[in-house]
């Protein structure tokens, strides 16, 4: 099964979401990220934090979702649309959920305030994440409303 992170610039929440969930996913589910207005370069700090959490960042890009590798299964959606930020909608046969992060890239203020709004943006996707890959996964697979449903319920969890 193969899931779809997907923001506007594909630059920082998204490539976290792929990162995190490459590393902790189990055998046969893989993730990849795109953007709608991908900026095409990977945020610094971003790919610091991985680093610092032990996540590999190797081979992935700021890309957009035209000429996706792959079909999804699923689409995760991580803009923070109830701040104004628009969050593209990605059109096909696919499961789609909404996981609103705040952009921590946004965020003006110390070097301790902008470190803090990353950890932050991290610790809510890891979250998620870890619950998604909780569920029982091969079930849902066959019962699309229910993984829905647990999708949905995934993306009110706060870290």
């Amino acid at each position: 099964m193969n899931v779809l992170f997907l923001c506007t610039g594909n630059s920082c929440r998204s490539l976290i979401s792929e990162a995190v969930f490459n590393h902790l996913a189990p055998a046969g589910w893989h993730a990849i990220s795109a953007g709608s207005q991908p900026t095409g370069k990977l945020n610094e700090r971003a790919l610091a934090l991985l680093a610092r959490k032990g996540i590999p960042t190797a081979g992935y890009s700021s890309k957009s979702w035209d000429g996706l590798p792959l079909t999804p299964d699923i689409v995760v959606t991580v803009c923070a649309s109830a701040a104004g930020e628009t969050c593209p909608a990605y059109l096909g046969p696919v499961l789609r959920a909404h996981w609103g992060v705040e952009d921590p890239s946004h965020v003006v203020g110390s070097e301790e305030e902008i470190g803090a709004a990353f950890e932050q943006a991290y610790a809510i996707l890891r979250a998620r994440i870890e619950a998604f890959l909780a569920l029982p996964l091969d079930t849902l697979a066959q019962d699309r409303a229910a993984f829905k449903a647990e999708l949905d319920r995934i993306g009110s969890i706060d870290a």
